[in-house]
């Protein structure tokens, strides 16, 4: 157990503080790896955002902070623990896109040093994985790298298609709900003759 950490859809989080809930895979470990920990999992500024910082009690099972909070939490403490292997189970459900890639590019950089095994529904997570299985009803039903499952034309491309369309119409919808940017005036609406 000590090779592995971790990070469930819906992590359990103690009715302690925020640093006492990060330490628990490791105790001893200094306020520059905590920090390094945060940042790298994108909550350390909200940490610093509460009023008590790292020392905000957080209620029954993390209650005080929202989902996408509970997450980077689990995984910022999953890293402080810095075991050999990372299970993230979903851990990035409740993360928005931004954050979901701030995320990746962090664990990124553990990439030959450590195994990540990422388990999502969300393509874009597994995306630039070195290798990817996709599971059907438990049975492993295609392998490969993205590139590789995207030719190969099965059920990896349709969802990518699909996840990919709806990310494309979801932010044409978002452009077009925005309101326009007024126009500048001219220099004649200005009371400026040319």
């Amino acid at each position: 157990r000590s090779q592995v950490s971790v990070v469930m859809q819906s992590p359990f989080l103690y009715a302690k503080t925020i640093e006492t809930n990060l330490r628990v895979g490791r105790s001893e470990a200094v306020v520059d790896e905590l920090h390094a920990a945060t940042s790298a999992a994108a909550i350390h500024d909200s940490i610093t955002g509460f009023e008590e910082g790292y020392q905000t009690m957080l209620g029954e099972r993390g209650v005080t902070l929202s989902g996408g909070q509970k997450q980077r939490v689990a995984i910022a403490r999953a890293l402080l623990k810095d075991a050999p292997i990372l299970v993230l189970d979903d851990a990035l459900s409740a993360v928005d896109m931004g954050t979901e890639r701030a995320i990746l590019d962090a664990l990124a950089e553990r990439r030959g040093r450590h195994t990540t095994i990422l388990i999502a529904h969300r393509l874009s997570v597994v995306a630039n994985a070195d290798l990817i299985l996709v599971l059907d009803e438990g049975r492993v039903v295609e392998r490969g790298s993205h590139a590789e499952l995207v030719r190969a034309g099965g059920a990896y491309e349709r969802l990518w298609r699909i996840q990919n369309a709806y990310a494309h119409e979801l932010a044409e919808h978002v452009h077009e709900a925005a309101p326009a940017a007024p126009e500048a005036p001219t220099t004649t609406e200005l009371g400026v003759q040319p």
